[in-house]
């Protein structure tokens, strides 16, 4: 059995769910004494993380490991429209099922959050050019898949928003307007990959191989965030090793962009190593 062929569909994020329910509820609150919570960067999975229990209770530990958030206000990698949009702020907000080929579980999994429509505004008063308040979008799987285990009670108020650029620079300007948000309690959160070469993927990715474009972009990474080189970081296309494999499209490297724009300095590494051969480096800015 494996990720990919679980004898349970996610029975290892039920088995975490019966033992961290009874700790997410004294998870204690950000207050203002607290000062600003740091902005994250994450690779997020997919539906496999929920059969993926060590990874499932590394992002849960590491949501315990800080305050618990007022709100969460995050970009995904699965949402790239402009202007930038926002998403349903109602309670209970839809779930988008964006993937395919997955057990029916899948499919039916809940993340019901409270209401986000204060955090939207306050979003969008921050913001200079128009934002579409959208009706009805939901939180996608680059989301709602590690918020649930991050925070599996589901109450904390969600509202994602959409990535309207691929520009670095531009997203840099982009989580610098939103920083203040962190003195607020709320957590800024990029979601996306750290590699992400999907149509390179092999049977022996699979069974645990990691090839040397997706290790190599990884220590590249790793060493330009340490360094705090943020101009070398946006020139990865052209400046990092295991390039085009490592991100034939843009959209799971560039959510570190409004990371690193919302955040301090200095990074920390929280999660790393690999999932069938992609990095799942996770930092947090201090």
């Amino acid at each position: 059995m494996s990720i990919f062929n679980p004898a349970i569909p996610a029975g290892a994020y039920d088995e975490f769910l019966a033992e961290s329910l009874e700790a997410a509820r004294t998870h204690r609150a950000w207050t203002p004494a607290d000062g600003p919570l740091p902005a994250l960067y994450l690779s997020h999975g997919a539906p496999p993380l929920f059969d993926d229990g060590p990874w499932i209770r590394e992002l849960h530990a590491w949501a315990r490991a800080l305050p618990k958030p007022a709100g969460i206000l995050i970009v995904s990698a699965h949402w790239e429209t402009a202007p930038v949009a926002l998403s349903a702020a109602a309670a209970n907000t839809p779930l988008v099922y964006d993937f395919g080929g997955f057990h029916p579980r899948y499919y039916a999994m809940r993340y019901p959050t409270p209401d986000a429509t204060a955090l939207a505004s306050r979003v969008e008063a921050m913001l200079p050019e128009p934002v579409f308040r959208h009706p009805s979008r939901g939180l996608d799987h680059g989301a709602w898949v590690p918020l649930m285990a991050m925070y599996p009670l589901g109450d904390v108020p969600v509202v994602q928003m959409s990535l309207p650029t691929q520009n670095p620079a531009k997203l840099l300007d982009l989580g610098a307007r939103l920083a203040e948000l962190r003195a607020e309690g709320v957590l800024v959160i990029g979601s996306g990959f750290m590699t992400h070469g999907l149509p390179f993927m092999t049977r022996e990715m699979i069974n645990g191989q990691v090839p040397g474009w997706s290790s190599d972009f990884d220590a590249w990474a790793a060493d330009a965030l340490a360094r705090q080189d943020v101009d070398l970081l946006a020139d990865y296309q052209a400046k990092a090793p295991g390039m085009p494999y490592a991100h034939p499209t843009a959209d799971h490297f560039i959510p570190l962009f409004v990371t690193l724009g919302a955040g301090g300095s200095a990074v920390t590494t929280v999660i790393d190593g690999y999932m069938i051969g992609f990095a799942r480096r996770s930092f947090q800015t201090d």
